[in-house]
């Protein structure tokens, strides 16, 4: 299993998912977000596996000053989210195609239960 956990600004979330694996003493690649942002291809990979909605942070300080706060075009959106990776919900856990984004304990459980048997 090749898990890769992108954290952006230090938060709640991101701090316990880090701690929710270390404690399962799986192993794990860290990527800040701030320092290697998401490439075109891991961004499109994640994007189709948890959805728009849901890797949008709505309650990000820069997503209340963006425009994609006021617009329906998916595309749009879209765009603004992959360059300003600061509006992504974090943390983003990638499992080779499937990827949650957030706090999601019981679905990367049902990832270590798939792999172990």
């Amino acid at each position: 299993m090749n898990l890769q956990l992108f954290m952006g600004k230090k938060n709640f979330d991101c701090g316990k998912a880090e701690r929710w694996f270390k404690e399962r003493r799986v192993k794990l690649q860290i990527v800040d977000l701030s320092k290697k942002p998401l490439s075109g291809r891991e961004f499109d990979s994640v994007l189709q596996s948890v959805g728009l909605e849901a890797l949008i942070d709505k309650e990000a300080k820069a997503y209340a000053a963006s425009a994609a706060r006021f617009s329906l075009d998916q595309a749009f959106i879209r765009r603004v989210l992959f360059e300003n990776q600061a509006l992504l919900r974090t943390p983003i856990l990638r499992n080779g195609q499937k990827a949650t984004a957030g706090f999601c304990p019981e679905t990367w459980q049902a990832w270590l239960d798939e792999e172990g048997g």
